[in-house]
């Protein structure tokens, strides 16, 4: 048991060892992936930013309809009531001053 133990350790090591074939290979294809990736994210980013446009100019028409319509920032307008002098004279007479 002791023979079998010693022949794998020198086993283990070999294997660890980069080879001078493959060396360069997970190098580069971690390089293409990393470019690959940044590109998604370039792409996905550009996207984002499109669609965010398109919401921004919806807000500022929205905004700009209200502010020409004249709508209050609640939604509500405020409508004056023209007292006349036939219901003031009824207020006063009501007590209601």
């Amino acid at each position: 048991m002791s023979e079998d133990k010693e022949e794998e350790k020198p086993e283990e090591k070999k294997s660890e060892e980069p080879t001078p074939d493959n060396s360069g290979e997970g190098v580069q294809s971690e390089t293409i992936s990393e470019l690959d990736r940044a590109d998604q994210i370039a792409e996905r980013q550009a996207r984002e930013n499109t669609r965010r446009e398109g919401i921004l100019d919806r807000e500022e028409a929205l905004a700009a309809r209200k502010a020409v319509g004249g709508v209050a920032e609640a939604g509500q307008t405020i409508e004056k009531k023209e007292e006349t002098n036939a219901d003031y004279a009824k207020k006063v007479m009501a007590n209601d001053l």
